[in-house]
C-alpha cells in the first residue's frame, strides 16, 4: 500500500508546468471551438486530435527545454539571441499578443460568469467582475508556490468533459472513421475550422507560459537564492533526472489536453451534431447538452469552463507579460514583488483588469475570440521561428540544443502553422 502511495506521490510530483500549460490550452475559447467543430461536422474533425498531439508535444518540449537549459524565459532569451531590429519586430508581435490575450481573457471571464450563473450562483456580470478582480489580486499578492498548487488543482476541473463523454451516446465506429480522417471535407467552413482548431491548440501564449512557468519552478527549487538553476549548473545525474521528469510532465500535459479536446468534440458530435443546434460559446454547448443528455451534462460542462476560465486568465495574462518584460530586460515573475518587477505587474494588470473592463462593453464574446484567434494565427509562425532559432543555438543551449527529432518536429510544426495562417487569411477573404 505504501509503495502504491509513493508511486502516486512521485507521479503527481513531476506534474507542473506541462500539465498546467496543457490544461490552459483548453480554456473556454478552446472549449467553444471544439464544441462548434463537433456540432457542425459531427465526428469529422476528430482526425485533428492525433495530428495535433505530436506537434504540441514537440513544440512545448522545446520551449520547456530552453528554460531548463538556460534558466531564462523565452523573452529573455530572445533579447540575448537577436539584435536590436529583430527585437523590435518581436516586441511588436508580443504587444499584439498581449492585446489578443486581453481580449481572450475578457471572453474567458464572461464564460466564468455564465458558468456560475448556470450553476445557480447568481448573475453572470457579478461573477465576471469578481473573477477578474480576484485573479488580479491573487497574482499580485500570492506566492508562486501557492499559485502553482492552485493551478494544478484547477486542472482537475477539466475531467468534467471526460465525464460528459461517458454520459453521451457515442458511435465508436464513427469515432474511428473520424480519427482516421475518412470524413474530411473540402469546404470553406471545414477548412476554417481546421485553422481554428490548430490555432487554438498551438497558440503563441503557450510557448511563453511553458518557459516562464518552468523558470519560476526552477527558482523555487533554489534554496541558495532566487535565481533559476539551469541544467548545466547541476550535477550530471541531477540534470538528467530533471530533464526526464520535465519531459514526462510536458508529454502528460499535452496528452491530457488532447484527451479533453477529443471528449468535447466527440460528446457534442454525438448530441448536438446529431440533433442540430447552434453553438457559439462554451455556455451554448452546456445549454444544448441539457435537453439531450440531461442536467448532469449541463452542470459538468459549466463547471468545466468555470475552472478552465479561472486557470486560463492568469496564463493568458502572465505569458505575454513575462515575454515582454524579459524582452525589455526587466524583472518578471509571480515570485517577484511588485517593487522588484513593476513593469511585469503593470502588464499583468493591463491584461486582467483590461479584460474585466472589456466585458462591460461587449455582450457577445465570440467577436473577441475571432479577433484574438486571427492575431494568434498570424503570430504563431513568427514566434515558432524565434523559438526554433533559440533552441537550436549552440551558444545559448549548449549540449541541450535541438536534436534531429526535435528539429524536425519543430520546423515541421512551423511550416504547418505558416500554411495554416495563409489558409485562414484565404478563407476569411473567400468567405467574405
Amino acid at each position: 500500500m505504501r509503495a502504491k502511495r509513493s508511486l502516486l506521490k512521485r507521479f503527481f510530483g513531476i506534474l507542473g508546468p506541462g500539465l498546467v500549460t496543457g490544461a490552459a490550452d483548453d480554456d473556454p475559447s478552446g472549449i467553444a471551438t471544439y464544441a462548434q467543430a463537433g456540432a457542425a461536422f459531427s465526428y469529422g474533425m476528430l482526425w485533428t486530435v492525433p495530428v495535433t498531439l505530436p506537434l504540441m508535444m514537440g513544440v512545448q518540449e522545446i520551449c520547456d527545454r530552453t528554460a531548463l537549459a538556460t534558466g531564462d524565459s523565452l523573452g529573455t532569451l530572445a533579447r540575448r539571441r537577436f539584435d536590436r531590429q529583430p527585437r523590435i519586430v518581436i516586441g511588436i508581435l508580443t504587444v499584439a499578443l498581449l492585446g489578443a490575450n486581453t481580449m481572450s481573457s475578457a471572453a474567458d471571464l464572461m464564460a466564468v460568469g455564465q458558468g456560475m450563473q448556470m450553476l445557480g450562483a447568481g448573475p453572470d456580470q457579478l461573477w465576471t467582475a469578481l473573477a477578474g478582480i480576484g485573479i488580479t489580486v491573487a497574482l499580485v499578492a500570492g506566492r508562486f508556490s501557492v499559485m502553482a498548487k492552485i493551478f494544478k488543482w484547477l486542472c482537475l476541473t477539466l475531467l468534467a468533459y471526460v465525464c460528459v463523454l461517458f454520459v453521451s451516446d457515442i458511435d465508436w465506429r464513427d469515432v474511428l472513421a473520424g480519427l482516421l480522417g475518412l470524413d474530411f471535407r473540402f469546404s470553406l467552413d471545414y477548412l476554417g475550422f481546421i485553422v481554428a482548431v490548430l490555432g487554438t491548440t498551438i497558440s503563441p501564449y503557450l510557448f511563453f507560459w511553458q518557459s516562464a512557468h518552468r523558470v519560476e519552478e526552477l527558482r523555487e527549487e533554489n534554496d541558495d537564492g532566487d535565481d533559476a538553476v539551469s541544467l548545466e549548473a547541476r550535477p550530471v545525474s541531477s540534470a538528467n533526472n530533471k530533464l526526464r521528469a520535465a519531459r514526462a510532465d510536458v508529454f502528460i500535459g499535452m496528452f491530457f489536453s488532447v484527451l479533453v479536446m477529443f471528449s468535447i468534440i466527440a460528446a457534442t458530435a454525438a448530441t448536438v451534431g446529431k440533433h442540430g443546434g447552434q453553438i457559439s460559446s462554451a455556455a451554448d454547448a452546456a445549454r444544448a447538452l441539457e435537453p439531450i443528455v440531461g442536467p448532469a451534462a449541463k452542470f459538468l460542462f459549466a463547471a468545466g469552463f468555470v475552472g478552465s476560465g479561472v486557470l486560463g486568465v492568469p496564463v493568458l495574462a502572465g505569458s505575454a507579460s513575462a515575454g515582454l518584460a524579459g524582452l525589455w530586460g526587466k524583472q518578471w515573475g509571480i515570485d517577484r514583488s511588485v517593487r522588484r518587477a513593476p513593469v511585469f505587474y503593470t502588464l499583468l494588470g493591463v491584461a486582467t483588469l483590461g479584460g474585466v473592463l472589456i466585458t462591460f462593453f461587449v455582450e457577445d464574446p465570440i467577436q473577441l475570440l475571432i479577433l484574438s484567434a486571427i492575431v494568434n494565427g498570424v503570430a504563431a509562425a513568427p514566434f515558432l521561428i524565434v523559438t526554433m532559432l533559440i533552441s537550436g543555438d549552440r551558444k545559448i543551449m549548449g549540449e541541450y540544443r535541438n536534436g534531429k527529432l526535435a528539429a524536425a518536429l519543430g520546423w515541421g510544426t512551423t511550416a504547418i502553422m505558416v500554411v495554416t495562417g495563409c489558409t485562414g487569411i484565404w478563407v476569411a477573404i473567400a468567405g467574405s
